[in-house]
Parts: C-alpha cells; structure tokens; sequence
C-alpha cells in the first residue's frame, strides 16, 4: 500500500503532517492563521467527491499564546524560548494574523507590525562596518541604537513604500483600504509639522534610495520647502549668487570710466565695489563649500552611526542635501551612539502612523539564530540579542516587542548576574522559560490539521479513528507526549503513515495503523528526539 492509496481511502487530500516550516507549510495557512494566505492550495483533482474543502477551523494554539499576545489596545512585551520546531514562527505567524484581523475589526485603532525576523542584510552591513576579521564574533560591539536603527527603517520602509508604491521589501503597510493615489493625496493634508517629521525619517532611514533621488520626490509629494537654506534666507542667497556681482562690477566700471579713473569718488567706488564684491564672495563660499562640507560631516557622521541600515553613503549625502539646513545643527539626527535621538525617531513614526488610524506598534522578533554570519552560533546570538534587554526599550510606551528566542539563549540568560537582571527586568516582561507542549495539545494540533485537509462533505473523523481498536487515545497521547514539539510530533505521525503502509499491502484493506506499528514508531522516533536533544545528531 502506499501513502495516496491509505488517504484516498480516508478522503484525506493531502498529507497533514509533511509540513515541518511554518512559513512553508500551505496547512497551516489555511488553518485560519493568515487571512491573507489563501484558505486552499489543494489540487481540485485530488478532492474526492465533494470538491469544496472543510471550512477553515481555528487551530490548536498553544495554551502560552494569549499570555505571549497580550492586549492589543495596550501592546506590552513578551519574552519566548523554544528548540526548534517548538512553534516559535508558528507563533509569529499567529501573531500577524491576530493583527491583521483586528485592524480589519477596528480600523480607527490599529496595530502597526514591525517583522524583526530577517537580519541577513542588517548584519552583513553591519559586519562589513565594523570590520572584524577572521573567526572573531564580529557583533561583540553591538549597541542597543542599532537594532533601533534597523527597526525603525523597517517601519519607515513600510509606510513610504505605500505612499510611493514600487520597491517590495520592505512589504508595505496597509494604511488604510484607500488606492496608492488616494493615501498620497491624504498624505498632502497631514499637518505640516507631520510632514516634516516624515520626510525626516525618509532622508535618514530609507534603505531604497541609495541616490536621495527619491527624498526629492517625497518632497514634492508632501509639498515641503526645498532644503538648502533656511527658508527665506536660503531665497536671498541664491538671488545674490545669481545678481549680487552685476551691481558690484557696473558701479565699478562707471566710476572708472564717468571719473575719469581719478579722484576720491572713484576711490570710494573701489571701496564699495571690493566691499560687494567681497560679499559675493562670501555668499558662493557659504553656498558651494562651507554647506558642502557640513553636509558630508553630517551625511558621514549618519553613515558610521547608522550600521544596522543597508544603506550606501550616496544615499545619506544625496537626501540630507534636501533637508533644510536648520536640522543639520539641530542635534534631532543620530549622529551620535546616544539612544535619545533614536526614541524620538521612534516618537516621529509613532506620530506619522497616528494619522493612518495605528494607535500601537508591534514588533516581532524571530529566527535569530538563521542568518549567515550567525548559524546557530550561541554567543553571536548573545551579542546580538543583549543589548535590547533593556528595561526602557522593552517599556515603550504604545510599543509591544515579542521576543521569539532560541533556547540556546535560556540557559546563556541564567548564567547572567543580578546586575543584568536588574536593567533588563525579565520579571516585568512576560517571560515564557520554555515553549513546552504537552501530548494533549500535540494531539489536538494534528487533529486540527488532519480535519482542514479532508473536504466538507466527508465525514468526520478523528485522528485515533486512523489506528486499530487496541489503540487508546491516551496511547496516541502519550506517544505525542514524547515527542514535545509539534515539528518531531508531525514527524512522528508521519513515520507512523509510512511505516503502516510499507508493511501491508492494498489488497489487504488494513487502514488502520497497528499497535505494534505505534510503539514501534514511537521506541525509534523517542531516541532520535533524545540524540537531537543531547547535539549528537542533527535534526
């Protein structure tokens, strides 16, 4: 017998428990966890019968998640550890889908999510940056404002690509049900004072623009004042640049010759006209050199500070030349690794995406231990993950942070000190020690995954109709027990499907798994989770 013959028998259109990568897995996108995934990616030949799929149910979260949640009109942080596969993207993924949804119910008060969970290209720049060398760790001297950095340019990133649609990553925010021309249009009417601080977070942190081409295009969009100056001042300059010359040469010229080049008049004139001349001077210094040069300062103080944004030195020189000159000296950009100017950065987003009905900001942590440059590296995570158990960053105000962490990084945390403790105040942060799931709710997961891929029209099965009448739910219970996470729980049921049908033939009509089939997968898949467990095999 094979796999497709057993699920044909038991109207099963696809196989519930191949899926082992949340973000890959089409079951638990129709499980009811994305309302923006597609409920079915099932093949209409594979449904028997019936061609409509169960109604999507509501999946077996784990019993930690409300906890891990919290309310979303007052979001608050959260503190998970997890092995792999204990259903940590699971969660992140659940996470999106309770946003979405109630910005959907409540379009006046919604929640503004920041996805933290791809940092291949903030860590190659910053890597790149600092310059480390061989095997050394090269996140040794990562800084809290560098993970603020690369945040909040995701959430910039997020909002500028929805009012100036084209690049895709980051994805952009959904501001509200309007058409891309209908947002720029309301983006005009916001107050001034918004507009500013938009564009200001746009020059600094938008990683597509490595020109500062776009910052100018921004700027008409918001109608903003051209930078270059200080508002009228700015007028003045050009006209002098532009004219300022022709008074000074022409009453030269006409003292020298209506005077004959002689006599005290044409020597005032002289004086006069080295005096504008002088002045001329002075304003295409001011223009082409002094402001050049303080605007590379500033562009390349922004580069050195700013290690976490994939962005060239182009791009901060090519926007900030756009800016008025007034922010230039006005201490609001970070330039230094004081964390101030960073929360008022985040101060500006919050208030910009006020105005789009976000009455909160969400930012979700995740598979911190996949980039590149980490590979699973336990004090690499440390470096990069320390510096935001930070009681203030985790405190902030109308900001919730749900910290998705490998456990690795449990047991480095309580080898900390009291000290560390005290400035991270884990205990105000609603920390889970341990993603830990029960056979219970490992049964309960499979059921529900079993039944979304079966059509409406069949009827209904449970997973312990799919084993012998010797077979006890307790005893699928305990077996699932073992396994205590739902990534070797599929495998488990997995192995139990192939071990059933390699050992019977179809002639035989046997579709119920044996006895002797489950304790025998449960004995082999029971040491392999212990092996896992112990690092002496791979997963």
């Amino acid at each position: 017998m094979n796999l497709s013959q057993f699920f044909e028998h038991w109207s099963i259109a696809e196989n519930p428990f191949r899926g082992e990568e949340a973000r890959h897995d089409s079951i638990f996108a129709r499980m009811g966890i994305n309302p923006n995934i597609a409920r079915s990616s099932i093949s209409q030949e594979a449904l028997p019968g019936d061609k409509s799929l169960a109604r999507p149910i509501s999946p077996s979260m784990h019993s930690d998640f409300e906890k891990i949640m919290g309310e979303l009109e007052r979001p608050s942080t959260s503190i998970v550890f997890g092995e792999k596969g204990a259903g940590k993207t699971a969660i992140r993924l659940q996470i999106a889908g309770r946003i979405d949804r109630h910005n959907r119910e409540n379009p006046e008060r919604k929640i503004f999510m920041i996805p933290y969970d791809d940092l291949n290209a903030s860590l190659d720049k910053y890597k790149k940056q600092a310059g480390t060398k061989g095997d050394k760790n090269p996140f040794e001297g990562m800084r809290l404002v560098d993970h603020m950095d690369a945040m909040i340019s995701i959430g910039l990133g997020r909002v500028v690509n929805s009012i100036l649609p084209g690049p895709t990553s980051p994805p952009p925010a959904n501001l509200s049900d309007e058409t891309a021309q209908q947002i720029a249009k309301r983006t005009r009417k916001l107050p001034a004072a918004v507009r500013r601080d938009l564009l200001l977070l746009q020059a600094i942190y938008d990683t597509n623009d490595p020109t500062g081409q776009r910052t100018s295009q921004f700027r008409q969009l918001l109608r903003l004042p051209s930078g270059g100056g200080t508002g009228g001042w700015n007028a003045l300059i050009v006209i002098g640049l532009w004219i300022g010359w022709v008074p000074a040469v022409a009453l030269f010229l006409w003292a020298r010759i209506s005077m004959g080049f002689e006599g005290a008049l044409a020597t005032t004139t002289d004086i006069v006209s080295g005096i504008l001349l002088l002045a001329w001077g002075a304003l295409l210094v001011k223009a082409f050199l002094l402001d050049r040069l303080v605007v590379n300062r500033v562009a390349g103080k922004l580069a050195k500070q700013l290690r976490m944004v994939n962005r060239p030195m182009s791009g901060y020189l090519g926007s900030i030349r756009r800016l008025p000159r007034t922010v230039l000296n006005s201490g609001e950009l970070p330039t230094t690794d004081s964390d101030e100017q960073r929360y008022a950065m985040f101060t500006r987003l919050k208030r910009v995406i006020e105005t789009f009905g976000f009455t909160g900001i969400m930012i979700v942590i995740d598979r911190v231990d996949e980039p590149t440059l980490v590979n699973g590296d336990p004090d690499r995570m440390r470096s990069i993950i320390w510096p935001m158990f930070n009681n203030k960053f985790l405190q902030l105000e109308g900001v919730g942070i749900k910290m998705l962490l490998p456990i690795e990084l449990r047991h480095a945390l309580f080898k900390e000190s009291s000290a560390f403790f005290q400035e991270a105040r884990l205990d105000k942060q609603n920390m889970i020690e341990r993603l830990s799931w029960t056979g219970a709710m490992l049964y309960d997961l499979c059921n529900a995954r079993l039944g979304v891929c079966r059509p409406a029209s069949a009827d209904p099965i449970s997973l312990i109709d799919l084993f012998s009448q010797d077979v006890t739910r307790a005893d699928v219970v305990d077996a699932l027990g073992t396994m205590q996470q739902p990534r070797d729980a599929f495998k488990f049921m997995y192995r139990c499907l192939s071990e059933h049908c390699s050992s019977v033939t179809a002639e035989d009509g046997s579709w119920k798994i044996a006895k002797h089939t489950l304790d025998y997968v449960k004995r082999e898949e029971s040491e392999r989770v212990m092996q896992l467990q112990r690092g002496i095999r791979p997963a």
